[in-house]
């Protein structure tokens, strides 16, 4: 009984039913949330006649141990997100502050694209699209 009331609430609070009767929207999401080190110091670009973007990587790392759980093998694996700051205030406290080597908490929303590369490739690219970059790191010394 507990479930189906919860679920009930849940379908209420994601659903909006317009006046055609047919027809029902329903709320989705599209966030993530990364904690890492930034890969290179950020570039700012501007395609013709868009906004300028801020773009860098930022290196997040997955550890595990195989085996046995004491004495196991410690294996890690790297992964690197291409961040992309589009928001005006956001992109110039990005261009100037993130630096190669800092720590930087980054929230956004993931986005697929296509573009062609230089020889006239296809390639598809994985983006985050940061709403709000937390520094970390302190920003007077250098990273170790």
């Amino acid at each position: 009984m507990l479930r189906s009331a919860s679920a009930q609430v849940l379908r209420q609070c994601l659903r909006y039913t317009s006046t055609d009767a047919s027809l029902i929207l329903e709320k989705s999401m599209n966030r993530v949330q990364i904690l890492g080190r930034v890969g290179q110091d950020p570039v700012m670009r501007q395609a013709d006649g868009k906004n300028p973007v801020t773009i860098f990587s930022v290196a997040t790392n997955e550890m595990w141990r195989s085996g046995e759980a004491a004495t196991g093998d410690i294996s890690q694996k790297t992964t690197w997100h291409r961040i992309s700051v589009f928001r005006p205030g956001l992109r110039d406290v990005a261009y100037q502050y993130v630096k190669k080597g800092s720590r930087v908490f980054v929230e956004g929303k993931l986005d697929y694209g296509e573009y062609l590369d230089k020889n006239s490739v296809r390639r598809q690219a994985t983006t985050i699209i940061a709403d709000n970059i937390i520094f970390l790191s302190d920003t007077t010394r250098e990273p170790m």
